[in-house]
């Protein structure tokens, strides 16, 4: 198998797994401290090149950083997509060595020989003896200089290989724009989740506060006797969880800014912060029908296996023409003779037939693995149809989903929030203990995780929803136009 296409094979791996895993990952990371920093890439299997990159220089300062800017520089960096851009270099050598069969190749060789000859040697034994002449004749020399031809004037074999060198090469350059795709689709992923991460960082600092507060209340009122320790002790051990929480966020959000950095090709140790806050944009709705439609005409792995099925038929017929005669033409040109000075023009001009008899049955072994090959790329390409449906389907779910479980998680944090100023009213007037106030704080903690992990599967779900189609480097202009 060539090069590019193992690595075909590694991409449309990775895309399946995208369209299955990574959708119910974005609609499951919705507990408290489900950040994952540094977790798999979805669309990708394995320790994945699209993890990683080739670092640019180090910039003094700090970097602004948006998402577009990430998928800028992801393009660049990554190395799953450098690895996938040296492929097609890989395919149009390919292309050339299968194509040179077809073209004139000229040679020169000139020499020039002296040489003294034993007639013993040569199987005339005693022969100098009986003639009476020196054993040894010579010396002579040599001299020929000329140019020689040679031309495949038809050639089936070849000529089939080479249009499949071709759709191969075509084949490399759709699995390299696919590969741009699923670079936007990494670089979303880690940034979207990054920015979560943030936000995280930012909730939790306000519940430190809101639980400080509330420490502070009862402490308070222990030192008036208006309340027991233990409400002391239940808010103290409020406070601190929070605290610890915090020191939580703090850490995933570094390691995932690793990851970006990885990701997208920034220096080690470069100082970056991200301008875009998980911004809330509606969706304007596509049909399943309309969805369908424009990813089977976009999306580049399809055109890659559809390519891919054109070259193993003609690797087919490059198989059969192993039957078949060839004609060859060959010419050379030149000088000759027994010293330079007194060469003279010679030349030879043949064209030779070339008709397979009995090969022992190699060609038949070659049809049969071409059909093989042949029967697998169209199982592939069936495989992958039925997949780009279902990945168009669960991002419309998802989607739609998330964006419910938005406007959801947005009517909790007011309810949540209102229940909090009613409980620490509640327990200021001595009504209730901290029983009702720590746990009035839990919900509006819940409803903060809620709200930002819904945020984030619904703009995950945009992106993949824009790869699902194909469009992945200009959905991502349209759909997230920053802040």
């Amino acid at each position: 198998m060539r090069i590019h296409e193992c690595r075909r094979v590694f991409l449309l791996s990775g895309i399946l797994i995208c369209g299955a895993a990574a959708p119910s990952l974005a609609q499951t990371e919705t507990t408290p401290g489900s950040s994952n920093p540094g977790q798999a890439i979805p669309g990708t299997s394995g320790v994945s090149p699209f993890a990683g990159s080739v670092p640019a220089k180090l910039v003094p300062g700090v970097i602004p950083l948006s998402l577009q800017d990430a998928i800028n520089r992801g393009l660049k960096q990554n190395l799953g997509l450098l690895l996938s851009h040296a492929d097609i270099g890989s395919a149009r050598g390919q292309r050339w060595e299968q194509l040179s069969a077809l073209l004139p190749h000229v040679t020169a060789a000139p020499y020039v020989a002296a040489s003294k000859l034993n007639i013993d040697e040569l199987g005339f034994a005693g022969l100098a003896n009986l003639l009476h002449i020196p054993p040894s004749v010579g010396p002579f020399s040599f001299f020929d200089a000329r140019a020689s031809v040679s031309q495949t004037l038809f050639d089936w074999k070849s000529i089939n290989a080479t249009r499949a060198a071709s759709q191969s090469l075509k084949s490399a350059a759709y699995t390299f724009k696919d590969a741009r795709d699923l670079v936007v689709l990494a670089v979303g992923y880690v940034y979207l989740q990054a920015i979560a991460d943030e936000a995280r960082i930012e909730t939790a600092e306000a519940q430190v506060k809101t639980a400080q507060a509330l420490y502070d209340q009862a402490a308070d009122q222990i030192n008036a006797g208006t309340s027991p320790d233990i409400d002391g002790l239940r808010t103290k051990v409020e406070f601190q969880t929070r605290q610890q929480q915090l020191i939580q966020a703090k850490n995933n959000f570094a390691i995932q800014k690793l990851t970006v950095a990885r990701v997208i090709g920034l220096a080690p140790g470069q100082e970056f912060e991200f301008t875009d806050k998980s911004p809330y944009q509606a969706f304007e709705e596509i049909t399943v029908d309309e969805a369908l439609k424009r990813a089977y005409a976009s999306r580049s792995d399809y055109q890659a296996a559809m390519t891919d099925v054109r070259a193993a038929e003609f690797a087919r017929k490059t198989a059969v023409a192993g039957y078949l005669p060839s004609l060859s033409f060959n010419a050379d040109y030149g000088l000759a003779g027994s010293h330079p000075s007194i060469a003279t023009p010679v030349a030879d001009v043949r064209g030779t037939l070339s008709i397979p008899i009995f090969q022992g049955g190699s060609v038949h072994a070659d049809v049969l693995q071409a059909d093989a090959r042949l029967e697998q790329s169209r199982e592939r390409l069936d495989s992958l149809r039925a997949q780009i449906d279902s990945d168009v389907r669960a991002a419309l779910l998802n989607l739609q989903s998330s964006a419910d479980q938005v406007n959801v998680a947005r009517s909790n944090i007011d309810l949540a929030e209102e229940t909090l100023t009613q409980s620490r009213d509640r327990f200021s007037a001595g009504v209730t203990d901290t029983v009702e106030v720590v746990q009035s704080e839990e919900a509006v903690a819940s409803a903060h995780e809620q709200y930002i992990s819904s945020l984030y599967n619904y703009n995950y779900a945009k992106i993949s929803l824009v790869r699902a189609l194909g469009i992945a480097e200009q959905g991502v202009k349209e759909f997230f136009r920053g802040k």
